[in-house]
C-alpha cells in the first residue's frame, strides 16, 4: 500500500512538472524557426508560411477594413492594440510578445501559433526519435492543430465565413518530404 502511495504521489509530481513545463514555454519567433524550416529537407514551413495570411495577419488589424469592424465593434482601441483582435491575430494573443519580448507581434500569426511555444521542444524536435518527447515538452501537431485553428477560426470572428479544415489546410499544407 505504502510503494502505491508513493508512485502515485511520483505519477502526479511528474505530471503537473511537465504541464508547468510546457506552461513556461517562451515563444522564439519566426528567425528561430526559419533557420531550418526554411530548407527543402524540412518542407520549407517557413517559405509557405511567409505567403499566407497568417503572415500578414497582423498588418490586416492596421487596414481600414479592420477600422471599420473595430468601429461597428465599439472597440476601445484601434484593432491592432485591441484584445478582441489580437488573442487571433498575433502568435500568443499579444499579451506575449509584450511580456516576453522574445518575438515581434507584427510577425502575425507564427509556426508557434500552431505549434505551441517552441522554447522547450525546438532542440528536441528536429530527431524524429524525439517526437514524443518534443509533444510531451509542447510541440503541437496532428490533429490537436485542428482544434489549435479552431480557436479562432469560429463564429467569435466577425468576419468568420464558415472553416473547412481540409480546404484550409492545403493553402499551407507543410508536411516534411518523404526519405
Amino acid at each position: 500500500m505504502k510503494a502505491t502511495c508513493v508512485a502515485l504521489l511520483f505519477a502526479v509530481a511528474f505530471m503537473l512538472c511537465g504541464g508547468t513545463a510546457v506552461a513556461e514555454n517562451k515563444f522564439v519567433g519566426t528567425k528561430t524557426c526559419a533557420m531550418c524550416h526554411k530548407a527543402k529537407d524540412k518542407g520549407e514551413a517557413f517559405t509557405i508560411w511567409a505567403k499566407t495570411a497568417h503572415a500578414g495577419a497582423y498588418k490586416t488589424l492596421e487596414g481600414e477594413a479592420a477600422l471599420k469592424i473595430g468601429k461597428e465593434k465599439g472597440l476601445a482601441k484601434p484593432p491592432a492594440e485591441s484584445p478582441e483582435c489580437l488573442k487571433c491575430h498575433v502568435t500568443g494573443g499579444g499579451a506575449a510578445a509584450n511580456v516576453e519580448k522574445t518575438f515581434d507581434m507584427k510577425e502575425g500569426v507564427t509556426c508557434e501559433a500552431c505549434h505551441g511555444a517552441a522554447s522547450g521542444f525546438k532542440t528536441l524536435h528536429t530527431k524524429a526519435e524525439n517526437k514524443a518527447k518534443a509533444v510531451e515538452a509542447g510541440l503541437v501537431t496532428g490533429d490537436a492543430v485542428k482544434k489549435v485553428c479552431e480557436t479562432c477560426h469560429n463564429a467569435g470572428s466577425p468576419t468568420f465565413k464558415g472553416f473547412k479544415y481540409p480546404e484550409m489546410w492545403a493553402k499551407i499544407e507543410h508536411k516534411l518530404p518523404k526519405k
